[in-house]
């Protein structure tokens, strides 16, 4: 009798091959798309959390706090801190406030008040098949974002 010999074939290695190098090269452009939706979402949170420290700095101290939001250089700050959150560049900015809080035609504000109330408003940051809106009650001051997709 004969004993059957274990292994793979010639044929079976060549299209185990051609499945590797076909995942290896589609892998990144599909991620390369992911981390747009991510940088978005970043984006986002860090503006929401922007907001949240100003509304509690104002609880907290008993002050009004602004949140001041530069779209020409994508970047905001928080009032009495020194530093400026960057956002990144590939994202568009556009700011939604009462008229009063428009500093000139790239600059605007999110005021909080001592009791925990804003000026209102939304924020929205845009890629080219997504946005996040991030909403500003001017009654509570509470902070959502909300995603909503880009139609053309």
């Amino acid at each position: 009798m004969r004993s059957r010999q274990r292994g793979f074939t010639l044929l079976e290695i060549l299209v185990a091959l051609v499945i590797g190098v076909l995942l290896v090269a589609l892998t990144p452009p599909l991620l390369s798309g992911m981390s747009g939706a991510a940088e978005l979402r970043g984006a986002a949170r860090q503006l929401a959390a922007g907001l949240r420290n100003a509304r509690n700095e104002a609880i907290t101290q008993q002050r009004e706090a602004v949140l001041v939001l530069d779209l020409a250089e994508h970047r905001f700050a928080v009032s009495n801190d020194a530093r400026e959150i960057a956002l990144p560049d590939s994202v568009a900015l556009h700011l939604y406030t009462a008229q009063s809080e428009l500093l000139d035609g790239e600059k605007g504000r999110i005021r909080f008040f001592s009791d925990g109330s804003s000026t209102g408003g939304a924020i929205t940051v845009s890629g080219p098949k997504l946005a996040y809106r991030v909403n500003i009650d001017w009654l509570t001051g509470a902070i959502a974002i909300v995603e909503e997709e880009v139609h053309p």
